[in-house]
């Protein structure tokens, strides 16, 4: 079994504005690093029912951003989050993706995807976008497992550097759906902490430090991955975000490209009587673009070794 790459050209419409960290850019740095691996399957997002993003946000919110791109010009959704006419397509064939990337393990086209998108979703609340984020995509596909292939058991692992609030905020409360997230604390957008625990204890909050290394961020993985044998999860969705390196701009831990690799291998190992291998992730933050790249090549690598 392979592992694929499921992207949109749409995603290089979702134009920002100049000097948004969250660029065109980021997408195409990831994809030349990866076209460089003949190994991989390359796909683009298939056609999906809208209504499946209801089962995530509410029919309110979802009318009203299908209404809300611009047909000229930038508009801001909130103080950071800014979309442009191209953006309507790159977020819905972002969701699109993780859809697709899903099916594609379900009916063992391959075993293991990860989706170069933008938008990222893991900020974007059942009814509010924001920080950059406009639909929660993993948060979509959790609830598409638990929904359409009747999991029971659905881990979602988040090691951005910001707190994914909007993931916590939709998936506290569902007991098939245990989410873990690795954040620098405090930080934008606050929240994150260890007292979060979920309506069914279902949620693990690890915040770190300005300043964390390598050693340290490990070390506090493990209660990550001690959870995880815990809940023996039958399938794995993983929030990646790389703007934990230690290059990157927006935030201050001091991660290396290579522990991408480690974050990866480490939960596929600690769940492979589980699961066997059956992840799906989906580019969050990252900007600086060449530590984007290598990180994400480096998580990459270890799907495909693993699978």
């Amino acid at each position: 079994m392979k592992t694929a790459i499921i992207t949109s050209e749409t995603s290089l419409n979702h134009d920002t504005g100049s000097g948004h960290p969250e660029s065109i850019f980021r997408v195409t740095s990831i994809i030349e690093k990866l076209k460089r691996n003949k190994k991989l399957i390359w796909k683009n997002p298939t056609n999906y029912n809208k209504e499946i993003i209801k089962n995530t946000h509410s029919d309110a919110y979802v009318d009203d951003i299908e209404n809300s791109f611009p047909l000229e010009g930038l508009k801001f959704l909130d103080g950071d989050t800014v979309i442009s006419p191209g953006s309507k397509n790159a977020t819905f064939d972002a969701v699109g993706s993780i859809i697709s990337a899903i099916d594609g393990v379900e009916n063992k086209e391959f075993s293991a995807a990860h989706c170069v998108t933008r938008p990222p979703g893991h900020h974007a609340e059942k009814d509010k976008a924001m920080g950059f984020c406009v639909i929660n995509n993993i948060s979509v596909a959790a609830n598409y497992l638990v929904s359409k292939y009747n999991y029971k058991k659905v881990a979602v692992l988040d090691w951005d550097c910001h707190f994914g609030n909007g993931s916590y905020d939709i998936l506290k409360s569902n007991k098939n759906i245990f989410f873990s997230s690795l954040h620098q604390y405090p930080y934008y957008p606050g929240g994150g902490t260890e007292d979060q625990k979920g309506d069914y204890n279902n949620v693990l909050n690890v915040p770190l430090p300005a300043g964390t290394n390598s050693r340290e961020y490990f070390d506090a993985y493990e209660h990550v991955l001690k959870r995880l044998k815990e809940f023996k999860p039958e399938f794995i969705l993983m929030s990646a975000g790389f703007d934990a390196h230690k290059l990157d701009p927006l935030c201050q831990l001091n991660l290396e490209s290579r522990d991408y690799y480690e974050i990866t291998r480490r939960a596929l190992e600690t769940t492979k009587d589980f699961c066997n291998g059956k992840v799906v992730s989906i580019l969050e933050g990252g900007y600086d673009l060449n530590a984007l790249a290598e990180s994400a090549n480096e998580h990459v690598n270890a799907l495909l070794e693993f699978n």
